[in-house]
């Protein structure tokens, strides 16, 4: 069997024998598993701290210094509605992007017993991972930060503190849309709001006095701009990723396309679910993605 190029870059073995599943512990039981799935990285649980005080803060500004002095009470609760429905969207988009099992890979499950049990075929190469001691499936790669493979990784993301995988990238492309959205409100507010202050009194604009109203708003907006870019890049760049079926690490290892190729629309639709629905837009709807069995191998 003829070796590829890529192949030189994983841990390719052939035979059980050469796995060592003498050094393997034997994974826990599904019965011993918990269903909570958090990472314990000190920098990812400040990121993602940040990020929930990041959204306070901008739901603080918006409602206590723009919208509850606003004598148009129309204005105040359309916009204050929207606004916090987006957020409330976002943070729930973040919370199921951080807290689902992103497609990790049964550690330590190289063991003798279940080698055999995989009754592998003559010629047939499957891969070891060496760090977590487990079968690996295709397209899945090791975290060094979550310290297991996952499977369809397409990166690790401090600000969700969890990799952006097969079971949850739906969530990530949904929590940086949702906050591309309130950065863009909160910016055309801000406008909004200092026109109205320019032509008023500051005083009768605000419920704070003009210089602290002005610090506010500015810092609101820095923020705003600021996240309004970068999620949008990355929003852009997930949906760029599933539709063409190529995560980020393989566009940046340029891994050899060895799956088949599949239409933008049912890409789309194995993370989002199917059929199209309000369900996409939404954090709580878990898609009906048919995945395949995780201990499928390359012949």
């Amino acid at each position: 069997m003829m070796i590829t190029p890529l192949h030189r870059f994983r841990d390719i073995e052939r035979t059980p024998e050469y796995l060592q599943p003498e050094k393997c512990v034997p994974p826990p039981s599904r019965a011993s598993l918990g269903t909570m799935w958090f990472i314990r990285d000190g920098c990812g649980i400040a990121c993602a701290v940040v990020t929930w005080m990041l959204v306070f803060y901008a739901d603080f500004v918006v409602l206590l210094v723009m919208l509850v002095p606003s004598r148009d009470y129309v204005y105040s609760v359309i916009n204050g509605t929207l606004f916090n429905t987006l957020a409330f969207l976002a943070l729930a988009s973040h919370c199921r992007a951080m807290l689902t099992d992103p497609g990790a890979v049964p550690k330590g499950n190289a063991t003798k017993e279940f080698i055999e049990s995989l009754q592998l075929k003559p010629g047939q190469v499957v891969y070891k991972c060496p760090k977590c001691c487990s079968i690996k499936p295709d397209r899945a790669h090791h975290c060094s930060v979550c310290k297991r493979c996952i499977r369809k990784m397409d990166h690790h993301c401090p600000w969700v503190n969890n990799c952006v995988g097969e079971n949850n990238q739906k969530y990530f492309v949904l929590f940086t849309m949702y906050i591309a959205l309130i950065s863009l409100h909160a910016l055309i507010m801000v406008g909004f709001h200092f026109l109205y202050c320019f032509e008023e009194d500051w005083t009768k604009c605000s419920s704070f006095s003009p210089p602290t109203t002005v610090i506010l708003l500015i810092l609101l907006c820095f923020e705003a701009l600021l996240f309004l870019i970068f999620t949008s890049v990355m929003f852009g760049t997930q949906v760029h990723s599933i539709c063409t079926d190529e995560t980020g690490i393989e566009q940046l290892k340029k891994e050899e396309r060895r799956w088949a190729k599949k239409t933008k629309w049912m890409n789309m639709k194995a993370v989002f679910g199917h059929p199209f629905s309000i369900a996409w837009l939404s954090p709580f709807a878990t898609p009906d993605q048919g995945k395949a069995d995780p201990y499928q191998y390359v012949v």
